[in-house]
């Protein structure tokens, strides 16, 4: 047995009607094994991971992806945008299990930040956003930049993006809650978004100039764009600009050990550089749930 199944097994102590009392179904398209303990999975030694329960557990109903990401040990989960979500019910859930809403997007895509036009509709989802924040007790909001305007060139757009941002700012001040800022990648998710790469996303965060304005460092969009994870991560840290972490592997965007990313190394490097935030689990399980919980839990050790 290696050291991490053992560690598993020892580690194993809640019975399967505790994971029941969780709100581990029965159902036949659950997709953990009732009769099975999974319960220390999510609780890694030196990393507190968040899933994302628009990438996970897909097929079930938004409260019970809650559920299930609880019955696998993991703290925190974070999810997309507010529309569409019962928000008192998740705030009610999440008290229940005792599972921290670690995040959430606030502006998306559409209509684009980069663009002056929208900056009066952003003011009000910020605005929206720290209500169900508070409601959440969840202190990060995910902003995205937008896409590209044709004909504007991209200095041009991360400045109207700096100006949002600034009218944004001082609300989240007020409230607490951190504008997380998103940049992707270009190559093979997010062609013709307007904002890649840790250092023009730094620069926006240092022209903002606000303690509540930082970047959403999701590793996935960092190795495809600019690789050497680990030095960009110091420089991020340097800066005192990351105010997240997301992960998953590449190829394929799927749970750490599915690709060529040694997340071991990457998450030792940002817990030796102080990093104590949740680290998002943004990626689609590659067969189960399960088997990207173990992938995750195999990703904390060193």
């Amino acid at each position: 047995m290696s050291p991490f199944d053992r560690r598993l097994f020892l580690g194993s102590t809640i019975t399967a009607a505790g994971a029941l009392a969780l709100g581990t179904s029965l159902r036949d398209d659950n997709p953990l094994q009732a009769d099975e303990d999974h319960s220390q999975l999510g609780k890694t030694p030196h990393t507190r991971f968040a899933v994302n329960i628009e990438m996970w557990f897909r097929k079930l109903p938004f409260l019970e992806r809650m559920r299930q990401a609880a019955a696998l040990g993991f703290p925190a989960v974070e999810f997309w945008p507010l529309a569409g979500k019962d928000l008192p019910a998740v705030a009610a859930l999440s008290r229940e299990l005792k599972l921290d809403i670690a995040q959430f997007t606030a502006w998306g895509f559409t209509p684009g930040l980069n663009d002056p036009k929208n900056h009066g509709d952003f003011v009000k989802a910020i605005e929206e956003g720290c209500k169900a924040a508070k409601l959440l007790n969840c202190k990060l909001m995910t902003v995205v930049a937008g896409n590209d305007i044709p004909g504007v060139s991209q200095a041009e757009m991360h400045k109207q993006t700096i100006a949002g941002l600034k009218l944004g700012a001082p609300i989240a001040e007020a409230n607490d809650v951190t504008l997380i800022l998103e940049p992707m990648n270009i190559r093979v998710d997010h062609k013709g978004h307007c904002l890649y790469g840790s250092a023009p996303a730094i620069a926006i965060c240092q022209a903002v100039g606000s303690t509540h304005v930082k970047i959403n460092w999701d590793l996935y969009h960092m190795h495809i764009t600019e690789g050497d994870l680990c030095g960009h991560l110091r420089e991020g840290m340097a800066t005192k600009t990351i105010g997240y972490l997301q992960l998953a592997d590449h190829p394929g965007r799927n749970e750490p050990g599915t690709g060529e990313i040694h997340y071991n190394r990457v998450l030792k490097e940002a817990h030796d550089l102080g990093y104590r935030g949740y680290v998002g689990l943004e990626l689609n399980p590659k067969t189960t749930e399960l088997a990207a919980a173990k992938g995750v839990a195999a990703a904390d050790i060193w």
